[in-house]
């Protein structure tokens, strides 16, 4: 079966492209686009030069290829779980359960320092990494490809170890956690 053909829109007459010249629209109306959608919750771990562990929670991950195996996960640029991650070339991503809320808004929060992010929590070593046990599984990532778009980066991980648990999602939907129930 043939491969489908996208078709690109031509430029209108004298070059000018209505879509691509026009202006988009503001922040506020594409960030009330993007809070419609339901995302599934991560923290994204890493290791920093000085061997501490990093983190953040994220809300943008998804498989890209199954051979080989490859996750892609969008993190704020900027970010020290982008910095750590980038300077050592892996990371580890542990995908929260509906009872994982406050894991969620700890590794969220800015005012929390990131050592302090781990304090209390079951987290195992795998490959050296830090994995958050309890969740609806994990993965551990080598760093395949990064991209910058906008003011985020996109990283490509080429999954190493990974291990998928039992329970229900946690959610991120219009700016709130959620669950299936």
């Amino acid at each position: 079966m043939a491969e489908p053909v996208l078709a690109v829109r031509p430029a209108t007459a004298g070059g000018w492209d209505a879509l691509r010249d026009e202006p988009g629209p503001d922040t506020a109306r594409c960030l009330g686009l993007y809070a419609r959608l339901a995302a599934g919750v991560a923290v994204v771990t890493a290791l920093e030069a000085g061997g501490g562990p990093t983190g953040m929670t994220v809300s943008s991950l998804t498989s890209v290829s199954a051979r080989p195996p490859l996750l892609l996960v969008c993190l704020r640029g900027g970010s020290r779980t982008l910095t750590a991650l980038t300077g050592r070339g892996t990371f580890a991503v542990s995908l929260l359960t509906d009872r994982q809320q406050e894991v969620a808004e700890r590794f969220a929060d800015p005012a929390v320092p990131h050592a302090a992010r781990f304090a209390g929590l079951p987290v195992r070593r795998v490959l050296g990494l830090p994995v958050l046990a309890g969740g609806l599984g994990w993965a551990v990532c080598l760093v395949e490809d990064v991209r910058r778009y906008g003011d985020h980066q996109l990283v490509v991980g080429r999954v190493r170890a990974v291990e998928a648990g039992d329970g229900r999602p946690l959610l991120w939907h219009d700016r709130s956690f959620r669950s299936l129930r």
